[in-house]
């Protein structure tokens, strides 16, 4: 693929600079499937955005071990940095893109949000799930407001540190970010769709808009001896994951051709709990960003390890951070990923 260098923002030249511009171009330049679709570039200062802004983000992702970072802005690239064609696992970005695939089988009307569990016939190894567990829903699950607190597969250590005592709260009535309810999610996918995640999100949302690296095998079911569900690990490259972003921030809709329905965006990546995380809300398998701080409809996809994806309507932008931890130290922290957003926000035309 040829491209322009001098249409791609690029920082004075020094040998921290090197391996990142290295990594650019291997990412511009790799192959691709013929269904794949390149990003199309703009010059960020042309355009109106402040370069200090830029060129001081540069610095701070190269100290900080950063390994992809993308700026999309109006479905074109105007910023990045970055191995953005290296395949990282994206940890609990995945629940967003199952959120995706939902919207797919709620408007083909193969699920309703109010099947229960025990219509759905989902329980777990022992102990076992109680009648009063099993009336949780499927839409208490996409909120993660299920109150079942039944071990599950791929927690983390304070996520098992902070897990409510079962029975502590009814379905539907407290919010807490549960693993449980993510990878039940999962298997409630497979058995009504008749597919697995990986092959679901390949063939449904991957190939129809045109990611450039992404195939089935990239995901893997990952198991726990303490529970049925396992949870769904993705490899991702930044720019692929960009595009999802793309989709996302769109309304479903790729090229005027609808992928996923806009009212299943509108609802998913509203807000319909508070949660007590950087005054984060939360809607369907998505983070709420403050409407007051980043505007109306902004989103976040967030996985440990500073995996991030930020769609932000009110400048068009999606913006894309993967950290591979044998990059080198670093620090994860989603403050200061906002932080980093409110930056290019006001950096932003």
């Amino acid at each position: 693929m040829k491209f322009n260098i001098d249409s791609i923002y690029v920082m004075k030249i020094d040998m921290r600079t090197i391996p990142i511009l290295i990594g650019l171009l291997v990412a511009l330049t790799a192959p691709h499937e013929a269904a794949a679709q390149a990003w199309t570039f703009k010059e960020p200062k042309a355009s109106g955005w402040r370069a200090d802004t830029l060129s001081a983000l540069s610095t701070e992702l190269h100290d900080e071990a950063v390994t992809a970072f993308l700026v999309i802005q109006d479905g074109s690239i105007v910023a990045a940095w970055g191995d953005t064609a290296r395949k990282v696992n994206v940890a609990s970005i995945r629940k967003s893109l199952l959120s995706a695939l939902y919207g797919r089988l709620i408007t083909d009307g193969k699920l309703s949000l109010t099947r229960t569990l025990a219509e759905l016939g989902i329980d777990d190894d022992e102990p076992a799930l109680n009648p009063a567990e099993k009336r949780a829903t499927l839409r208490d699950l996409l909120m993660s407001r299920s109150g079942i607190y039944h071990a599950a597969a791929y927690e983390t250590g304070d996520m098992r540190r902070k897990r409510p005592v079962r029975g502590s709260h009814d379905p539907g009535t407290f919010w807490y970010y549960n693993n449980w309810d993510f990878n039940a999610l999962g298997t409630i996918y497979r058995e009504a769709a008749g597919e697995t995640i990986f092959d679901g999100f390949a063939k449904r949302i991957a190939i129809p808009i045109g990611m450039e690296d992404f195939s089935a095998s990239d995901g893997r079911y990952v198991g726990a001896p303490m529970s049925r569900h396992p949870a769904y690990r993705f490899d991702l490259t930044a720019r692929d994951l960009a595009r999802f972003g793309q989709l996302i921030l769109d309304g479903g809709r790729w090229n005027d051709r609808p992928i996923i329905s806009a009212s299943w965006i509108e609802d998913s990546t509203s807000l319909h709990s508070d949660t007590d995380h950087h005054a984060l809300g939360y809607g369907y398998l998505w983070w709420i960003l403050p409407v007051d701080r980043f505007g109306p409809g902004a989103a976040l996809a967030s996985g440990y390890g500073g995996q991030k994806l930020a769609i932000v309507p009110a400048k068009h932008l999606v913006v894309v951070q993967l950290i591979e931890k044998r990059d080198g130290p670093h620090r994860d922290r989603t403050g200061d990923f906002l932080d980093r957003l409110s930056r290019l926000m006001a950096a932003a035309p």
